[in-house]
């Protein structure tokens, strides 16, 4: 008599998305193993489709069931003593070191690497394990090396633009990763900066909470107009790569591409000539918009002015578009600056400095806020003249975000 396959295959099916709940693992087993036995020829397939278990577990159960069902050593056990699966550090000692070295510059929230990105599966990771060490590790093992890792599968996060990606965004990540970690090497300077969004001044509501005593909550303004001889600050961002220090140059006034070179200029000074007193090269990482956009003539002027006042050869990479959340100073700096600030109002200037001054994490970082109170000129640009007059050399896979100046010629 013929079988009538789908009609069984939805029954083991409807069986094995109820019973598991209530059976354990030798159960579930010897389960699927008698309904195999009873179905008879293509039984083992046809339960291994509708239950998932594997054909080997299946035929094993079946065995099982051939030899009486024994208790593998004891009531309370469901293997054999020495079955299921070894870690993967016993059978390949090396294997997570490798798997490591192939992954730890391209691993999403690291926050020891300059960037954080990947694009590899678990066959990308297989074959490079094959090409890079000789290694054969099938997509089934280097999963069960991430997971002894810690790493495992995250939900995803809305932190990419919307449309299809630059073409040379993941190269343009690597080369950022490797290039700051050259000059990490060589002890001289990599600085993530950024622009952070303007706040308001005065007795507004600031999102966040913090402790007080019951029933005595914050009495702030009911609007959110900037008041007179107030305004609004906008505190520029410089994180150092190489430790972990910050710097935020707070000015009064427009966020210009002047305003960012001075910012990164007073860092200089500040911070990074006494803490690099050798030092013959500057690396900026940035966003790609901005003030300090790769777009922006007036930038690349500013630069070339303060390269040639501070004798620094400055190499400067922007992120690609819609990657502003992968920028260091974004997520070692200000995050950290918001959460300490949370449901305070930024009453005033002095106010507002001592919030970032007195910004720390359990790992050290220790911040520097210095008020910024110069006028900066909205509008400027840079004609060709002053464009011709710089000395700059385009470098790295896309040489719009990549360049070298070297004040001017």
């Amino acid at each position: 008599m013929a079988h009538n396959n789908d009609k069984t295959l939805s029954i083991i099916e409807q069986v094995f998305k109820t019973m598991p709940q209530l059976l354990d693992e030798r159960q579930r087993r010897l389960l699927a193993a008698s309904i195999a036995k009873g179905y008879g020829h293509g039984g083992i397939k046809l339960v291994s489709e509708a239950s998932g278990m594997d054909i080997r577990t299946i035929r094993s159960g079946i065995h099982e069931i051939k030899d009486g069902m024994p208790f593998p050593s004891g009531p309370e056990k469901v293997r054999k003593s020495g079955a299921g699966r070894k870690p993967v550090k016993q059978l390949q000692p090396d294997l997570l070191d490798d798997i490591r070295a192939v992954v730890e510059n391209n691993t999403y929230g690291d926050p020891q690497k300059v960037i954080s990105w990947t694009d590899l599966s678990l066959r990308d990771i297989s074959s490079i394990l094959k090409e890079r060490f000789g290694i054969d590790a099938g997509k089934d093992i280097v999963s069960r090396a991430l997971e002894e890792l810690g790493y495992s599968k995250q939900a995803n996060q809305k932190m990419l633009q919307v449309g299809s990606q630059h073409i040379d965004r993941d190269a343009q990540f690597q080369y950022i990763n490797t290039k700051a970690q050259e000059f990490i090497d060589a002890n001289e300077p990599v600085i993530s900066t950024d622009t952070k969004k303007k706040e308001l001044v005065g007795n507004f509501k600031n999102n966040g909470a913090e402790y007080r005593p019951a029933g005595e909550a914050r009495k702030v303004l009911d609007h959110d107009f900037p008041l007179p001889g107030l305004g609004k600050v906008a505190p520029y961002g410089v994180y150092l790569v190489n430790g972990n220090a910050g710097f935020v140059n707070l000015g009064t006034d427009h966020d210009t591409s002047a305003f960012a070179v001075e910012s990164i200029r007073r860092w200089w000074n500040i911070v990074g000539k006494p803490t690099y007193p050798d030092a013959q090269k500057l690396y900026i990482n940035c966003d790609g918009g901005g003030s300090n956009g790769w777009r922006t003539r007036l930038w690349k002027y500013e630069l070339a002015l303060f390269a040639q006042e501070s004798g620094l050869e400055i190499h400067v990479s922007h992120y690609p578009p819609g990657t502003s959340k992968w920028n260091k100073v974004e997520h070692r700096l200000f995050c950290y600056i918001t959460k300490n600030w949370a449901g305070k109002p930024l009453i005033d200037i002095n106010t507002i400095v001592n919030l970032i001054s007195s910004t720390t994490t359990a790992k050290g970082l220790e911040v520097k806020c210095v008020v910024d109170r110069n006028t900066y000129q909205t509008g400027l640009k840079a004609n060709d003249e002053m464009m011709s007059r710089i000395d700059i050399e385009a470098v790295g896979p896309n040489e719009s975000w990549n360049y070298v100046i070297r004040g001017f010629k």
